[in-house]
C-alpha cells in the first residue's frame, strides 16, 4: 500500500456516517436496507458510503439475489491502522537487539533454503503464515520499487518462480507487499508489509 492508500483509508474513516456503518457491521453482516433503516438514511446514501469504504478495503460485500450484504474486512482494518502507526513511528522505533536480528536472519535464510531450489524456483507455498511471509518477502524483493507492473507482468514474474501465479499474486495483495489499482501493481514500502 502506498502513502496515498493510507490517506484514502483515513479519508474513508473521516466521515461520521461511514464510522457508524463500520460500528454496526462490527456486530455482523447487514444488508444495505438494514443499514439504511438503522441509520435513518436512504439506500442510495448507504450505497455511496459503502463504495468509499469498499475502495479503502474496509468492507466486503456479497450479493444474494437482489440484496447486497456488507461485512467488515477485519484484516485490512487492523493492518491499515497498524501500517499508519508503523509509518509514522518507524524512525523512532527502538532497534532490536543484535541477537534478535541474528535469529531473524537465520530463520529467513533457513526458510529460503528449504522452500527454494538451488536455481531459485519455489518448491511449494508454505502453509505456516510466518514462513509464507518470508517466502513472499523474498519474492517481492526481486521487484523494482516504484515501478508499476501490469497484471500480465506480475503473472510472468511469478511464473518464473512457481506455476500458481494467481495464488501468489493474491497473497502479495492480501499481505500488503503490493498495492493494486485498476490492474496495475506496485510494491508497497517495506514498513507496510505484513510482519513475520
Amino acid at each position: 500500500m502506498q502513502l496515498d492508500k493510507i490517506v484514502a483509508y483515513h479519508k474513508a474513516l473521516a466521515d461520521p456516517t461511514r464510522l457508524r456503518m463500520l460500528i454496526l457491521l462490527a456486530g455482523g453482516e447487514l444488508s444495505g436496507q438494514e443499514l439504511a433503516e438503522r441509520l435513518y438514511l436512504t439506500p442510495a446514501t448507504i450505497t455511496h458510503h459503502a463504495a468509499k469504504l469498499r475502495e479503502a478495503s474496509l468492507i466486503k460485500e456479497r450479493r444474494d439475489k437482489n440484496t447486497i450484504f456488507f461485512s467488515l474486512n477485519h484484516y485490512f482494518i487492523k493492518n491499515n491502522a497498524n501500517a499508519a502507526v508503523d509509518l509514522i513511528y518507524r524512525q523512532a522505533e527502538k532497534g532490536a537487539t543484535e541477537m534478535e536480528i541474528q535469529e531473524d536472519t537465520r530463520l529467513k535464510e533457513t526458510v529460503v533454503k528449504n522452500f527454494f531450489t538451488a536455481d531459485g524456483k519455489l518448491k511449494s507455498i508454505p502453509a505456516q503464515l510466518k514462513k509464507k511471509l518470508i517466502v513472499l518477502a523474498h519474492l517481492v524483493s526481486k521487484l523494482e520499487a516504484g515501478r508499476k507492473y501490469s497484471e500480465k507482468e506480475i503473472n510472468e514474474f511469478i511464473k518464473g518462480y512457481h506455476e500458481d501465479f494467481a495464488t501468489i499474486r493474491r497473497e502479495f495483495i492480501m499481505h500488503q507487499f503490493m498495492f493494486r489499482e485498476n490492474e496495475v501493481y506496485e510494491l508497497n514500502p517495506k514498513e507496510m508489509w505484513a510482519k513475520v
